[in-house]
């Protein structure tokens, strides 16, 4: 008997449903996150079977919704907080990373955070400069924060749960080119633990490392390699902090290549820390090892702009055949 697939956006919608179920300390709120149902028609319904002093609108305030979720948390709850875009989450900054991501430490291991933040993120849309960003490396220099990209709605849901159920602030990322993919929906007791990659794809000629919308790509790209005979191994991080340095390395001591495709400037991006990871671990073991990234310059709204900004399954394919010097099959080169 078939299971019937899941959008990316109901598992995310079951995830908080089903935790909100489970312990009564959950909370959720945002701004249109309640009866709206949020702008990207996640959360619909949760207010409805939940109650609104469970799941509210607030103002429209991402330091004042970050502010009450960090007291909230300290307080007994376990609050999950929707930032609408990611690119508003500098408004937020000081209730996350000089509050929330330093509580444990300051308390003298005495207190804990349980706080996770939804936001949306990523290009593709049509959305704009100030709309479209995916602000990892904003976060990924505080400790104590832990960061959380599904690519899948399996994982969304998963990985959602594992994070309401942690005792560190997580933020928890939604690429919105990712809301309307199905894919099965996993079991409703999965929670999974974060941290940990997975390899999506098995190869022997080639790792390639990604996040996101990110593993769609890569895994296209990987299927018209193939007929080229060349054989990728795809990693999908599904946690950007803590990194799942073991699950890399050891592919690439098998593959001997690695490509690391990021969404988001070459400088400052998470991309480059793992390249310097598995320069300092896996040297040994590499012939080649490059990124993929998208310009240092702001998301262009132009859809053909936009379009060539991106890391896409064919800007995938043509570096590898570069760094490969390989040539597609139909040319006549």
């Amino acid at each position: 008997m078939s299971v019937a697939e899941l959008e990316f956006r109901d598992a995310v919608r079951d995830a908080l449903d089903e935790e909100l179920a489970r312990d009564e300390s959950v909370v959720f709120f945002g701004e249109d996150v309640g009866k709206p149902g949020g702008v990207f028609a996640v959360t619909g319904g949760l207010q409805e079977r939940h109650g609104d002093r469970r799941v509210f609108d607030t103002p429209i305030s991402e330091l004042a919704i970050a502010g009450a979720a960090f007291g909230a948390a300290i307080t007994g709850l376990r609050p999950v907080i929707e930032i609408m875009f990611g690119d508003f989450l500098f408004l937020a900054m000081d209730s996350l990373a000089n509050q929330a991501a330093k509580y444990w430490f300051i308390s003298e291991e005495q207190a804990s955070v349980p706080l996770v933040v939804r936001s949306a993120v990523g290009a593709g849309g049509r959305f704009g400069a100030i709309h479209s960003q995916t602000p990892v490396p904003w976060f990924q220099g505080i400790p104590g924060l832990k960061i959380v990209a599904p690519s899948t709605p399996r994982d969304a849901k998963a990985l959602l749960k594992g994070a309401i159920r942690d005792d560190n602030p997580v933020l928890f990322l939604e690429h919105k080119r990712l809301y309307s993919v199905k894919g099965e929906p996993g079991s409703s007791d999965e929670v999974a633990p974060l941290g940990r990659a997975a390899i999506v794809r098995p190869g022997s000629d080639l790792t390639l490392v990604t996040a996101m919308k990110g593993v769609h790509d890569a895994l296209a790209a990987a299927e018209e390699l193939a007929t080229e005979g060349i054989d990728v191994e795809v990693i999908d991080l599904r946690t950007l902090r803590p990194l799942d340095r073991d699950t890399v390395l050891e592919s690439v001591r098998r593959t001997n290549r690695l490509l690391v495709v990021e969404e988001g400037p070459r400088t400052g991006g998470w991309a480059g820390g793992i390249l310097a990871d598995v320069a300092e671990d896996g040297l040994e073991y590499l012939d080649d090892v490059w990124r993929l990234t998208t310009a240092d310059a702001p998301i262009p709204y132009s859809p053909p702009l936009e379009d060539a900004f991106l890391p896409s399954a064919e800007r995938i394919v043509t570096s590898v055949r570069k760094h490969l010097n390989s040539t597609p099959v139909n040319s006549t080169a």
